[in-house]
């Protein structure tokens, strides 16, 4: 090799340093600043025992390997002949046996730290599969083919699998590297002709032991394949699972190509000894032809000309198996999910239809994925200020009565800001956090709309806890939603924008964080790591390439960096072994603290005979067209368990993460408390947290899982199971016209009567279709009240009748004719949009569509969505379809032959602040009691109400908006004028 002078050799040494530098430096950096995180949020130990489990494996794998690797290439080398022979008296490796025998450290040594180091890197990676088995926990249950428990396939079989596949690799590299040194140094000669053997003894007792070990993990290999057949997808079309030919044909296959294997690894051996290569060459044969001929020519044949031709009869046991396992991994099974069939066979009775007031008087006409605009354009205050394009919903105890709410904070949006306030102090250190709490019922707005291009009527009735008045005497003693902190350090929109940190603190007593006009703010809560030394301020200022944080005055010693503020980034942080809901929302606690709630899944790649399922292919649906600034979809991977079995909050203000048991049978949960004791709290402790459980919701994502397997595992019976004659669908969303990919009907969170009883139940719901029909076959509902969460009801529809499905629904509102002619003559001045539609089981056996209209003007940039109509479409008890179109759902359920009778109960909505009648709840007609004395005054009240009533519905029918608020107006005096005779 050519020399190198010394000016090159420190040139190479300089550049080898940066190098080094710009790749070590930055994962230093990262650890540093990571460990500084986490010990400040609290959770220093997880983080710690993965970094030593990840050091520790790449160590142990890093000296294994290479010491493994420099022995196959040291035997090698000390085995070389002494005097090599070249066949044509020119030997073509001489120069390279010069080079290696020159600089044999380098040759011997460098391979065996690269591969080391790769096999170290690659290893680390796979720390939680070790950590899994070293702490498995038992399922308590056995798989029906081996009778072992579910962990072993759980925990323990990827751990064996991952020695298998890692010693498969090492033996292979150590192969090569033993062949291509004896090539080198002459122990195997090519074309050697009358030089002699053209293996060296050596050469071939060294390769023979590499092959014969080789052969030796394929026969451990093919023991372990034996349990992977319990998650085969050769029938992935129909069922995960092992199938008829596995157990009969592939089964065996492997345990004769073990002993195949075997066999060929002793004749590996035995050639060594022997010192005939035909053994091993004839071992070599029959090993590939075995794998052929048994591995994958008997089973093919067996499923062709035995299986196929009778595969229901041949498949059942094994169906049976797989309905079993996937109920029990997802969730679904008999204890989990209640049927109600043939729901609706009978006709709906009038009399328990009206007396529905659970279900009538929550009816939610606000939908939070269209009133985004309205919550940012009235109480968006600043431009620095925003809501997601998605609200939430959840339900607050107001006046003694359980209401939905379509809830938000008011948080700081970087992409708000105006080109002159993005500098990097007003970014980082002015405009540091949100503001507020806002809250709108769900079933209410301010005023019946009369016109469709009007500002008045049809918006939210706010209910907002922010800086402005959270300390006011009266915000104190009458606010329905009490809130002491409302400042939002951590939230989605304040993290959607990279990077995300805000730098907070001060050491002089001035104020630099704007919180109000003219008034600002110190933070003064826990979060956030120390900028107070110039060690901390390098570290991050590398971490996030900004040299303001070394040079900025307004970083002091108190200044503190606060980062990681999307609520679902933390949780994932602290618990990286957890999939995290797409989804989160805020919650005002019972002691006014605003929390994030995240909901965590526990998952398993395989579970035995359970039928795997994309994350992200079935919580997709329309509600992701409209994610907006804080959307996310789930990763692409395919799962074969799922349990939502932690709830994780997260303080809007403190930043404080804490992480709950929520499933207490979950044996996956228990492993991973066994390997970070004391990360999660105990369900004891989540129960603990008073006003929490209230608040926690059935995730979304897990929902639509169960939604999609239930469309085919509702079915008991294997053998229409796999006639596929009893398969639901999923409705594409009728409410979306740019839904080209035909993308689901999203599920749907409100207030009803619960499934089973009569009281108001806050629920997730959503509906299944015939397959490939619009027929509506099931209404699926979970529970998320505290007493029957996670009770999943399936109301399933009898077969032999066809009822009318969301997307019928739809189309026979919009075409109705007083819809279709009003609809016209609005959408030439306006932009219309439906909220959503949502299917509500009524009385029992009454069915019962309901869906918002909104306008919103063309020509004003500033205009927002406005409630115009309701449109109800209900399945009235001779079966037949009626439609109503009202400015309130008093009206509309009328038209449609529905008069409640109770609405003032507990769990009722509020009549409309200045409004009469309710625009969202149906007011009843006050039915005399025979009052005493009845006199003409008496009556004549009575007929003034009948009189506006019908002139209401006239109204109505015409259009004539003018004739509509004249009878509103007269309804409303001939109701007081009866109630003033009431009370005397």
């Amino acid at each position: 090799m050519p020399t190198l002078s010394r000016r090159s050799k420190i040139a190479i040494g300089i550049g080898v340093g940066i190098l080094v530098v710009l790749l070590v430096g930055p994962r230093v950096v990262g650890v540093t600043t990571d460990w500084m995180w986490f010990s400040q949020v609290g959770y220093s130990s997880v983080y710690a025992r993965i970094v030593w489990t990840r050091v520790a494996m790449f160590l142990v794998a890093a000296v294994v390997v290479g010491l493994i690797i420099f022995g196959a290439l040291a035997a090698a080398y000390r085995a070389r002949p002494v005097f090599v022979p070249a066949s044509s008296g020119v030997d073509p490796l001489a120069r390279y046996r010069t080079t290696v025998m020159t600089h044999l450290r380098w040759f011997s040594i460098a391979p065996a730290v690269i591969i080391g180091v790769l096999a170290g890197l690659v290893a680390q990676g796979s720390w939680a599969t070790l950590q899994m088995f070293w702490h498995s926990e038992s399922f308590g249950k056995r798989d029906p083919q081996f009778n072992l428990d579910i962990s072993f396939y759980a925990f323990e079989l990827p751990f064996y699998r991952f020695l298998l596949n890692f010693f498969f690799v090492i033996v292979v590299v150590a192969f090569l590297g033993n062949l291509l040194t004896h090539y080198i140094f002459g122990g195997i000669r090519l074309g050697s002709g009358r030089s002699g053997s053209a293996l060296t003894v050596a050469a071939r007792v060294q390769l023979g032991v590499l092959a014969g070990i080789f052969l030796l993990l394929k026969a451990v290999a093919y023991w372990f394949d034996r349990y992977s057949l319990l998650s085969s997808d050769r029938r992935g079309d129909i069922f995960t699972g092992m199938t008829y030919t596995d157990a009969n044909a592939v089964l065996p296959s492997k345990l004769i190509l073990m002993a195949i294997a075997v066999i060929c690894a002793a004749a590996f051996f035995g050639g060594i000894v022997l010192r005939d290569l035909r053994i091993p060459a004839m071992a070599t044969a029959l090993m590939l032809l075995s794998a052929l001929a048994i591995g994958v020519l008997w089973p093919a044949a067996m499923e062709q000309f035995s299986v196929k031709p009778n595969a229901a009869q041949k498949e059942r046991a094994f169906i049976e198996r797989n309905i079993a396992a996937t109920r029990d991994a997802y969730g679904i099974g008999g204890g989990d999910v209640k049927y109600e069939r043939n729901w609706t066979s009978q006709p709906a009775d009038p009399a328990k239809v009206n007396a529905d007031s659970a279900t009538l008087s929550n009816i939610r006409i606000l939908d939070p994925n269209v009133i985004s605009p309205v919550f940012n354009q009235r109480q968006g205050l600043k431009n620095f200020y925003g809501f997601p394009n998605q609200l939430a919903v959840d339900r607050y105890q107001v006046d003694g009565q359980m209401r939905d709410y379509i809830v938000a904070v008011r948080e700081l949006n970087p992409n708000g800001l105006d080109e002159n306030q993005q500098n990097w102090i007003n970014k980082h250190t002015v405009y540091t956090h949100g503001n507020g709490f806002i809250a709108a019922p769900a079933n209410t707005v301010d005023a019946a709309s009369s016109e469709a291009g009007s500002d008045r009527g049809g918006f939210p009735i706010f209910k907002v806890s922010d800086l402005e008045n959270y300390q006011t005497e009266d915000y104190k003693k009458n606010a329905p939603i009490k809130v002491t902190q409302p400042r939002i350090y951590f939230g989605e929109m304040i993290a959607k924008v990279s990077p995300d940190y805000a730098i907070v603190g001060s050491q002089d007593g001035t104020n630099r964080e704007y919180d109000e006009d003219n008034e600002f703010y110190t933070y003064n809560g826990p979060a956030g790591v120390s900028l107070g030394n110039w060690f901390n301020r390098f570290l991050y200022s590398v971490k996030y390439m900004e040299r303001n944080m070394l040079l900025s005055g307004a970083i002091n010693s108190n200044s503190k960096i606060i980062y990681n503020r999307d609520p679902r980034d933390r949780v994932k942080a602290v618990a990286p072994w957890l999939t995290v809901d797409s989804k989160s929302y805020p919650a005002v606690m019972a002691d006014g603290s605003i929390k994030w709630i995240v909901d965590g899944y526990t998952t398993l790649d395989d579970y035995p005979y359970a039928q795997k399922t994309s994350l992200q292919e079935v919580t997709t649906d329309t509600q992701d067209l409209n994610q907006g600034q804080t959307g996310r979809s789930q990763i692409n991977r395919q799962v074969a368990y799922a349990r939502n079995s932690v709830k994780a909050t997260v303080d809007a203000y403190t930043g404080e993460v804490q992480l709950y048991q929520f499933d207490t049978s979950d044996p996956v949960l228990k492993t991973w408390m066994k390997v970070f004791p004391g990360s999660v709290k105990s369900r004891a402790d989540f129960d603990k947290v008073k006003g929490l459980a209230d608040h926690v919701r059935y995730p979304e994502d897990l929902f639509k899982m169960q939604r999609a397997l239930l469309a085919r595992y509702h079915v008991s019976d294997p053998d229409t199971f796999f006639r596929g004659n009893d398969i639901w669908s999923l409705p594409a969303d009728p409410t979306k016209d740019n839904n080209s990919a035909g993308l689901s009907q999203p599920p749907y969170f409100f207030t009803a009567a619960a499934p089973n009883g009569t009281d108001a139940s806050f629920q997730l719901t959503t509906v299944m279709t015939v397959l490939q029909k619009p027929f509506l076959a099931a209404y699926m509902t979970a529970s998320s009240d505290p007493k029957t969460y996670g009770q999943i009801t399936v109301k399933v529809l009898p077969t032999n009748k066809q009822t009318v499905g969301p997307q019928q629904a739809q189309e026979n509102l919009k075409s109705s004719g007083q819809v279709a002619s009003d609809r016209k003559q609005v959408e030439d001045t306006t932009k219309v949009s439906y909220g959503n539609l949502l299917t509500l089981p009524v009385g029992g056996n009454g069915l019962l569509y309901v869906q918002p209209m909104y306008t919103q003007s063309r020509s004003d940039s500033a205009a927002v969505p406005k409630l115009y109509r309701i449109l109800v479409y209900y399945v009235g008890p001779d079966g037949s379809g009626q439609v109503g179109y009202a400015a309130t759902v008093a009206e509309a359920l009328r038209q449609v032959g529905i008069n409640p009778t109770e609405v003032t109960k507990p769990g009722s909505a509020n009549p409309v602040e200045g409004q009469t009648p309710d625009t969202t709840t149906p007011t009843p007609t006050p039915t005399p009691q025979n009052p005493q004395g009845s006199d003409g005054a008496r009556d004549a009240a009575v007929k003034a109400i009948g009189t506006a009533l019908e002139a209401l519905k006239a109204a109505q029918t015409k259009g004539d908006f003018k004739a509509y608020g004249d009878a509103l107006a007269d309804l409303d005096k001939a109701v007081a004028a009866y109630e003033a005779l009431g009370t005397k």
